[in-house]
């Protein structure tokens, strides 16, 4: 199997754990304020990882280190945006449809900030995207719900984070500020997902200290609160990120970023099965714009992994 095929997998499978990830999260935040949640789920999932990381860590330079970092600050800032959003939201599936706007966003950020060139696919979905979000918040007058303004902030900073994650976990050649060219050396997947997520519990950590009250949580804990935590730091953070991390380290291009539609998919289904959710007609109008927002960005790549396929089971 070729990289490029493995890291496709790898994405459907972290598709998964990130879907299983939501329903920890709310029930986790039903419990304790959500950015302390936020500070103890990141903190025990990047110390897990770092124990096994250690050797890797130790090795790393500076500049690798410092990077890693900026990686996790940026991550942190998009993860506080998005706890706030399932905070306040009132539909854990709308709320998944537009964190993914961040898949449409991801182009755009690599043409902005780094130059890359982008297919006319990208800028057709751009006013799909902008319709979907419309429809969503239509039931209020265009007057959206500050759930929905926490979700599509997350998910524009997202689109920055994936990029970055990408850049540092691929080797590649920059120029310098000298003009001279610099070889940036690639951060394992390991390491680098253990620094990010250190990185943003220690964020979080500081924002619930400035922001939030801690008493209520640690002076009568809830029984099944311990277990909400852990779950959603070793299996939707520890294992989700590392194996995110690990795919992307497998493909120098952000194209694989379009296998992440699926992750609101599979959250609608389990919050419909897990807490009974349902969706507006007008809702369910607008989350399929958005999906069609994200194939329409993606056409290309989609288009030519369906010819591949196709071209692979006749020969077969």
């Amino acid at each position: 199997m070729s990289d490029s095929y493995k890291s496709d997998l790898l994405l459907v499978a972290v598709t998964l754990l990130a879907a299983v990830s939501w329903i920890f999260s709310k029930e986790a935040i039903l419990l304790m304020p959500p950015l302390l949640f936020m500070a103890l789920r990141f903190l025990v999932a990047g110390g897990f990882l770092a124990l096994f990381a250690w050797p890797s860590l130790v090795r790393l330079s500076s500049d690798q280190f410092k990077r890693g970092i900026g990686v996790g600050l940026v991550f942190g800032v998009a993860m506080s945006f998005w706890v706030m959003g399932l905070f306040h939201g009132t539909s854990m599936g709308e709320g998944a449809f537009l964190t993914s706007l961040g898949v449409v966003i991801v182009p755009i950020i690599a043409r902005l900030v780094f130059k890359e060139a982008q297919p006319a696919s990208t800028w057709l979905a751009i006013p799909v995207a902008i319709a979907g979000l419309a429809l969503l918040s239509l039931k209020n007058g265009f007057k959206p719900e500050a759930g929905q303004i926490f979700f599509v902030v997350a998910a524009t900073i997202f689109a920055l984070y994936f990029t970055l994650n990408t850049r540092a976990a691929n080797q590649r050649t920059t120029i310098n500020r000298k003009g001279e060219s610099v070889e940036r050396r690639r951060i394992p997947a390991l390491p680098l997902t253990a620094i990010a997520l250190l990185t943003v519990g220690l964020l979080t950590l500081i924002e619930s200290l400035l922001m939030e009250p801690w008493q209520p949580t640690f002076s009568n804990p809830p029984p099944l609160l311990i277990w909400w935590v852990l779950a959603s730091a070793i299996v939707g953070t520890a294992g989700r990120f590392l194996v995110q991390t690990y795919a992307q380290s497998l493909s120098t291009h952000s194209h694989g970023a379009v296998i992440l539609v699926l992750e609101p998919v599979w959250v609608s289904l389990f919050a419909a099965g897990w807490f009974g959710e349902t969706m507006a007609p007008m809702q369910l109008a607008g989350c399929g714009l958005i999906f069609a927002a994200l194939i329409v960005n993606r056409w290309s790549a989609l288009s030519r992994a369906l010819r591949a396929s196709l071209r692979k089971s006749e020969t077969g």
